[in-house]
């Protein structure tokens, strides 16, 4: 059979543009669609424009410990709409370079949907194709307490007109953390309402206690083990009420509960295509679903819902189906950072689960940065290591401070080579850094499992 495209493309965010470029230049003819903005969740209203917001409040805070250090700097005001329009500048320059990315295949700006296993409805027009890949990212979970209405979720905060002065946060994964260190960085009083105890559930249990501790000192309130039974509008305030009794007054509530695939509509049981219980396209290690023409990759498969994950995933699906060969990428000890105030980095094993495969050698420091020294801000840094007693691997490396995810950065590589605790020490360290304490923790906090 003759098809229009021999691959088609549903979703040109950071996954589905890099297949696109990538199985283009392999000589296959491809189509792209997408419905909403080129770049997708990463570029548009996730990780870029997020980091911007979080330098935002960087800034504030910079400012004020530079008089620890002689400057006389008189406290200022911030311009939010400034700020968001000066954001928008550098998204939709970034939005163009994506279009641009996609000179080498046939794009539509439209929502594609399966008619069958090779025919998309592509914005009302029948398109064929041997191969479907399907990288239609994620989205946010819809808040469901009375009152839901009066909340926004993360796509909304990157479009709102001011800054709020009373924040009210639901949640405690990547989101809620880092919108809470932005909005309180910049002046507003932010309260933090989750179920668990702690909050990054899943991270490692002395990053997850620090953090809660460096919220704290900023003035963020911390509203643990409960959730909320409503929210009212009351004039112009929304009165959130808490199932513990607890009544919050707040001019911005915001729903972070989470993200799940963004697969609703497109139409994947005409096309036979298997989704799990939350929605998400089901795959194999291979990137193919219960279809065998059909593919999927990132945020869509709710596996590991990080960009350069989706990047590597569509880069290695592209060289296999039209390539030479995959190129190969570890995605068992993939690093992250959560950019919350202050930032964590992270990649490996956290103590709980390096537990669970026998005794683990634990490596714990905490210290007052160099620069709180003299800024005389409450701040800790904490840095861990994680290593397995038997081998000597160092199976997980975290750290909570400034500069911690450009620190884990390289630390990844080392714990993907297998470097040992031995390779580690006898590593000379860079002084005066933070970076060093990795190379001289020597004394053994404790040993966890066996």
């Amino acid at each position: 059979m003759q098809y229009d495209f021999d691959v088609f493309v549903i979703g040109g965010g950071s996954g589905g543009v890099r297949f696109a470029r990538m199985a283009a230049g392999h000589g296959a003819k491809v189509g792209v669609a997408e419905e909403r903005f080129w770049g997708g969740t990463c570029v548009n209203i996730g990780c870029v424009p997020k980091k911007l917001l979080v330098m935002a409040a960087e800034y504030g805070a910079a400012a004020a410990d530079s008089a620890g250090f002689g400057w006389d700097v008189a406290p200022g005001r911030h311009d939010w709409p400034r700020l968001i329009a000066a954001k928008n500048k550098e998204i939709e320059r970034l939005n163009g370079a994506y279009k641009r990315l996609m000179s080498g295949c046939t794009s539509f700006e439209a929502r594609a949907t399966f008619i069958d296993a090779h025919t998309l409805d592509v914005g009302g027009q029948k398109v064929t194709a041997d191969r479907i890949v399907i990288a239609a990212g994620g989205r946010p979970v819809d808040p469901a307490f009375p009152g839901a209405e009066h909340a926004i979720v993360s796509d909304d905060a990157f479009y709102l007109p001011e800054l709020p002065e009373r924040v009210v946060i639901l949640g405690a994964g990547y989101i809620a953390v880092e919108f809470a260190g932005i909005f309180a960085g910049l002046g507003a009083k932010v309260d933090l309402v989750f179920r668990q105890d702690l909050p990054l559930r899943g991270f490692d249990e002395d990053m997850r206690e620090g953090l809660a501790e460096a919220m704290k000192t900023q003035g963020i309130t911390l509203h643990h083990a409960t959730t909320v039974a409503s929210v009212e509008r009351v004039g112009a305030t929304k009165r959130v009420h808490l199932v513990n009794g607890t009544m919050i007054d707040a001019d911005l509530v915001f729903s972070a509960l989470g993200r799940r695939a963004h697969t609703e509509g497109l139409g994947l049981a005409a096309a036979g295509v298997e989704t799990n219980g939350f929605g998400a396209v089901v795959v194999d290690g291979q990137s193919q679903t219960s279809v065998p023409n059909i593919y999927a990759i990132g945020d869509v498969t709710d596996r590991l819902n990080l960009t350069p994950v989706a990047i590597a995933e569509g880069h290695s699906l592209a060289d296999r189906l039209y390539g030479a060969g995959p190129r190969m990428w570890d995605l068992d000890r993939v690093a992250t950072a959560v950019f919350s105030s202050p930032p964590i980095g992270t990649v490996g094993l956290t103590e709980a689960q390096a537990a669970k495969n026998g005794p683990a050698d634990i490596y714990v420091a905490k210290f007052t940065p160099m620069r709180h020294t003299l800024s005389g801000r409450v701040r800790k840094t904490i840095m861990k290591l994680v290593v397995d007693q038997a081998s000597q691997k160092v199976v997980g490396a975290h750290m909570l401070g400034e500069d911690a995810p450009e620190i884990l950065q390289g630390l990844s590589i080392a714990i993907n080579a297998g470097a040992t605790k031995a390779d580690f020490d006898r590593t000379v360290g860079i002084h005066p850094t933070a970076a060093e304490e990795f190379v001289t923790m020597r004394t053994r906090t404790r040993v966890a499992g066996g």
